[in-house]
């Protein structure tokens, strides 16, 4: 009889794990999934009740021939998988694989790896849990029917390539609702009047204007500051009020995985993505030694501030030991769950808080060890004494005026003298930089340095970053824990949105797809309805919800607005986006398109006008071609006319033109030295006499193109050979190069078909 197995998801963990379990048990790992739904087809089966077609993960036969063959003929098999949802449907999944009769499967849960917590959710294993799994089946099911289904309207539609997914697009809806607050917003004009005071008794301080007459004062323009400053002309500045107190400040919870991301992306310029890699290489084991490897941190996917007994009693004895009783708490400090929170896992914390990071660091790279510090420093500040902090606030009358003055000093840095969030930092350096106030008492009366008028502009929202975007997803209620790093590297990944000096930026067709999805699926891609959806999902984890009662309440609407959509959704590749704007060559209205080689303006009397330019959006969103007057002068001369040729702007970037157009329309193409390079190949559109050159995209891909553009559009990606088709006889054929079929020769002219190995 073969050994008890136990199966796990990363193969990182299983020295780990062999480690504490000795030569009892066979460990093997799944490598991730093992099934998963058909990547060519939806695999969803609508009319019987949504029933997934999962297959093997392309390249997972070998794991599944090892697990096998690990399992041999043992009786029991023990599921390891991570404790989460995802690690849940893998446990199933590796079930349904190593089903044979007279075998138990149960389902254990590391919450962290470490030799005690391992050995005793060995002692207590649990069974499968069918509502995790099924929870998990609907969201996969959900974003399959939303992302296999949109997505090919967004093919015919607009460009091949694009997609939509069912959370990921809610993302984009906010980047782009917050691209059109900043662009819709007017900045308006206002001033400050701060006063520079002093006493007998140094330093210099700055107060500033707050009220007039018991009430808030607003001083919109620059006559107004000066009115004021004329009534202001010879009052006396009086101490009318003194308040000192000192304030108790708490520390933040354990982290969560939102908190965690928002941290680290802020405090170690860390993406949500590498945090999260970061964070899993702790959890799965270090070695600290040879062959002694060990779990450093609890799971890192939880949105519970639940931490346990037994940490919080390690934590004080640390904190008794390192910092003295002043420090440590008579009682621990539990946190609060927010409401709606599953609490099946503690907070991110240390698995030992022994494990100080100045004792691991030769274990650590520098990720790993400034990721564990700041989890560290983060659970042990939480279990430390409140800060104390000295607050004084000074009120100045100025005949009707009122002025302010405060300032604070930490009395006593509790647990801010071994963490501080990135905000307690921000507010630290601030006050640190303000000059102390000096020991005022009521009813002094202050000399006056000067008074400074100051003009200001309100400022437009911000771009979200990635940590307030996960912020800002996290308080809508927009994905999980385990979501947000791949929310956010999809939405980049998919080309909707640009991340500009650290700042998510919608491009234009982030902005196209976005309208199109919102205007023809308005409650699908609405954010209240997606958080709702994550709300059912909890429900059906927590036995609440049935998961085909959630599936079939969001497909019914759903179905019925695709529906709709293929018939009514605007088509940009076709008629294009209608625009304020008029054809220069014609005067007939211009509509914005979508080509394979991105947007652009086209005149709507196509083909008796051809006129297209690229196009930009201005800061307040408005619509601006990119005109081809713009153009730089060249030492170079028409071979046609002699006139001097002229560098101009077009839909496939710079070419030189003839400065004599519209009497000389002769063009070249550029290359390093100014002219086309041309390949010997006649362009193959009728009646066009030009010849097919290379050229470069502004984003530096080659391309082939005529020399007569912008005459002639025609352009390929592919490479033209100079060898007529033996089946259509076109002009030549195109060299094209695919990860899957590798180099091979084909036909462009459509329905021909032909194509051979290179």
């Amino acid at each position: 009889m073969s050994k008890p197995l136990v199966v796990v998801e990363s193969p990182t963990k299983v020295r780990t794990i062999k480690k504490y379990l000795g030569s009892d048990y066979n460990v093997a790992a799944t490598v991730g999934h093992i099934k998963d739904l058909p990547n060519k087809e939806m695999g969803i089966d609508v009319e019987d009740g949504f029933k997934p077609k999962y297959q093997y993960i392309p390249g997972k036969q070998k794991v599944v021939r090892s697990l096998k063959q690990a399992a041999g003929d043992s009786r029991d098999v023990y599921l390891a998988p991570d404790p989460d949802r995802e690690g849940e449907a893998i446990a199933w999944h590796t079930a349904d694989v190593l089903k044979k009769k007279g075998r138990n499967f149960h389902r254990v849960l590391f919450h962290e790896l470490t030799k005690d917590s391992v050995r005793k959710a060995m002692t207590s294993p649990e069974v499968l849990d069918r509502s995790k799994y099924e929870a998990q089946q609907a969201r996969r099911i959900l974003d399959r029917l939303v992302g296999y289904q949109v997505s090919p309207l967004l093919w015919r539609k607009v460009k091949g390539g694009l997609s939509a997914g069912r959370v990921q697009s809610v993302a984009v809806r906010i980047i782009c609702e917050r691209e059109r607050a900043i662009q819709a917003f007017e900045s308006e004009e206002y001033w400050s009047i701060s006063a520079h005071l002093n006493s007998d008794v140094p330093p210099s301080f700055v107060a500033k204007l707050v009220k007039k007459d018991h009430e808030k004062i607003k001083i919109p323009h620059e006559k107004a500051a000066d009115q004021i400053l004329k009534e202001l002309n010879g009052e006396k500045f009086i101490v009318e009020n003194i308040q000192k107190r000192t304030t108790k400040k708490n520390p933040l919870p354990p982290f969560i995985t939102s908190k965690l991301q928002q941290e680290a992306i802020r405090k170690l310029r860390f993406s949500a993505r590498k945090t999260m890699m970061v964070a899993q290489q702790l959890y799965e084991g270090i070695d600290l030694g040879p062959g002694e490897p060990e779990g450093l941190i609890t799971y890192m996917r939880t949105d519970s501030t639940r931490i346990s007994a037994e940490a919080t009693a390690e934590a004080q004895q640390l904190i008794l030991d390192r910092f003295g009783k002043d420090y440590a708490l008579e009682k621990p400090r539990f946190f609060k769950n927010k409401k709606k929170v599953q609490d099946a896992h503690e907070a991110i914390r240390p698995t030992s808080v022994f494990n100080v990071p100045e004792k691991i660091r030769p274990y650590l790279s520098a990720d790993q060890l400034a990721l564990y510090q700041l989890i560290w420093q983060r659970f042990i500040a939480s279990q430390m004494t409140q800060a104390l902090v000295n607050q004084i606030s000074v009120s100045i009358r100025a005949g009707s005026y009122l002025f302010t003055s405060s300032g604070s000093s930490i009395k006593f840095p509790g647990f801010m003298a071994l963490y501080m969030s990135v905000d307690d930092e921000i507010a630290n350096a601030s006050e640190q930089k303000k000059p102390k106030l000096p020991d005022l008492a009521k009813g002094t009366v202050l000399n006056l340095e000067k008074l400074e008028p100051k003009q200001h502009f309100t400022i437009p929202p911000p771009r979200f970053s990635e940590a307030s975007l996960v912020k800002e997803l996290e308080d809508n209620g927009i994905g999980r824990p385990s979501t947000y790093a791949n929310i956010l590297s999809t939405i980049r990944g998919k080309g909707y949105v640009d991340l500009v000096k650290g700042y998510f930026k919608p491009n234009e067709i982030g902005f196209i797809v976005n309208d199109l999805l919102v205007q023809n699926f308005p409650d699908i891609f609405d954010v209240e309805f997606t958080a709702k959806m994550e709300e059912n999902l909890d429900q059906v984890e927590s036995k609440k919800l049935d998961f085909l009662q959630v599936l079939t309440q969001f497909y019914k609407p759903f179905s019925k607005d695709l529906e709709t959509a293929s018939e009514e959704m605007l088509s940009v590749k076709g008629v294009g986006i209608p625009t304020d704007l008029k054809c220069p060559q014609c005067g007939k209205p211009v509509r914005i398109k979508v080509g394979k080689n991105g947007h652009f303006l086209a005149c709507t009397g196509y083909p008796d006008c051809t006129y297209s330019n690229d196009y930009i959006r201005n800061e307040k969103g408005l619509i601006q071609p990119e005109e081809l007057a713009e153009v730089e002068a060249t030492d170079k001369v028409c071979d046609k006319c002699s006139k001097p040729m002229v560098i101009k702007r077009g839909r496939y970037g710079g070419f030189l033109a003839c400065s004599g157009y519209p009497e000389c329309k002769n063009t070249q193409s550029m290359n390093s030295n100014g002219s086309g390079k041309t390949i010997g190949i006649g362009c193959p559109q009728k009646d066009c006499a030009g010849d097919i050159v290379e050229r470069t995209s502004r984003r530096g891909k080659k391309f082939y193109g005529c020399s007569r553009f912008p005459e002639c559009t025609f352009a390929t990606w592919d490479k033209p050979l100079d060898r007529q088709c033996p089946v259509c006889g076109a002009k030549f054929l195109v060299e094209k190069i695919t990860k899957k079929q590798g180099t091979f020769v084909s036909c462009l002219e459509e329905g021909c078909g032909f194509k051979e190995k290179a």
